[in-house]
């Protein structure tokens, strides 16, 4: 190589050191689950404490499923809570179901209200006095032509299966299902949604949502995909869950072997925040790439929890380490509530901005909103084409620079 070249490659290197730098100064300020380790076993302590459970209680799904925190008082044993969230805790659960799984509450900082698992697991009181909100933002109960099913799109749909969850998101599109109790859809209904699949050929990929599928029992959830492998033109099925991040214990390894089987199958799962990225949720993740099932990560854009470009990018870089995919991130929808975290859309754009070409490809997820009357999916790009000149495209990269380019 000339000198030349090799000098001007040095300073194009010294320029992206500098670029970078600001990010991993932020770094340092924006720990993960790994890091928090040591307090996160304190607070796991305090949590069985407060509910008579131990180690071993710990490891099983079961049990924090039967001991989801929705009480006031057991929360106050665990979290040091202000007046404002005893309050909403109060009056919101007289409309709309709360509840924690005992794993996300350990996750929670017990003084810190503005702490970003509290934010998206503790209701707030404009949940009952927001009446500008959408309780079905998405249209789907004008969007189901069967029952279980929504479906969208030409090729693919999606069959909901219960409405339990193992944390009940403040954000939830589905929140006006979530009703008093747990309940899995009846057998029968599951059936008709089945053979709404079997009568349509060209649905080709089939989604398993809920509520949250892995709340079902294995043998539930290996009858419906058993089924959906018998149906000839579905090439590919999805399951959505959290539970990889609010209950790993969740995915055990007969669970992980019995969606192996199942191939091909997808699992989106749904993280917003660095601190919810855990040794205990990249063992769930390992045990289902192991089995050979690809993973992805749906986040939504929420402010005052993932709306920091730094946090989004670390977020998303963590989630590539436990080999899953950052796959979308929605523009939060205006359902009741949901008000404290909406940003402006310029906001998602901006964080995608600052992530292209500031981090792999892989990283960075695509910005999503989903279209009123329940339209569908509008992704959005910060840039790319940016006018047109005679027979070129003037491009903008991701630096800002504005390029020819000849199409």
């Amino acid at each position: 190589m000339e000198a030349s070249k090799r000098i001007a490659s040095i300073g194009r290197a010294a320029e992206l050191k500098r670029r970078i730098a600001p990010y991993l100064e932020a770094c340092e300020r924006i720990p993960t689950g790994f890091a928090l380790e040591k307090e996160y076993a304190k607070n796991r302590k305090r949590v069985l404490g407060e509910l008579g459970g131990t180690e071993r209680d710990w490891k099983d799904w079961r049990w924090h499923m039967r001991n989801r925190i929705s009480e006031a008082e057991t929360l106050g044993g665990i979290l040091n809570l202000t007046e404002g969230e005893r309050a909403a805790l109060e009056a919101v659960g007289a409309k709309y179901r709360w509840g924690v799984s005992p794993y996300y509450a350990s996750l929670m900082d017990r003084d810190n209200a503005g702490c970003p698992i509290r934010m998206q697991s503790l209701p707030v009181m404009e949940e009952v006095t927001d009446t500008d909100a959408a309780l079905d933002p998405m249209s789907e109960e004008t969007s189901s032509p069967a029952p279980c099913v929504t479906r969208r799109y030409p090729d693919r749909l999606i069959i909901n299966l219960t409405n339990r969850c193992a944390m009940f998101c403040r954000h939830c599109q589905r929140k006006r299902n979530i009703g008093c109790v747990d309940e899995a859809k009846p057998r029968k209904d599951m059936r008709k949604a089945l053979d709404y699949v079997r009568d349509n050929r060209e649905i080709r990929d089939v989604l398993l949502t809920g509520g949250d599928p892995f709340t079902l029992q294995d043998e539930e959830l290996d009858w419906v995909l058993g089924e959906l492998d018998g149906i000839r033109h579905v090439e590919i099925k999805r399951v959505g869950t959290r539970t990889l991040c609010t209950l790993p214990m969740r995915t055990t390894p007969k669970l992980a072997k019995m969606l192996g089987k199942h191939a091909p199958l997808y699992v989106n799962t749904h993280f917003n925040h660095p601190k919810e990225v855990t040794r205990d949720a990249a063992r769930a993740c390992e045990l289902l790439s192991r089995e050979g099932i690809p993973l992805g990560n749906q986040s939504v854009l929420l402010k005052g929890v993932n709306d920091d470009p730094y946090v989004t990018k670390k977020l998303c870089q963590e989630l590539l380490r436990m080999r899953v995919r950052p796959y979308y991130l929605y523009h939060c929808k205006n359902v009741p509530g949901a008000g404290k975290f909406r940003t402006p859309v310029a906001a998602g754009l901006r964080i995608i901005s600052e992530m292209r070409g500031f981090t792999s490809g892989l990283a960075v997820p695509q910005f999503i909103i989903n279209a009123p009357g329940g339209l569908g999916k509008v992704a959005l790009l910060p840039y790319g084409v940016a006018r047109r000149k005679g027979g070129k495209l003037i491009l903008r990269t991701w630096e800002g620079r504005f390029v020819d380019y000849s199409a």
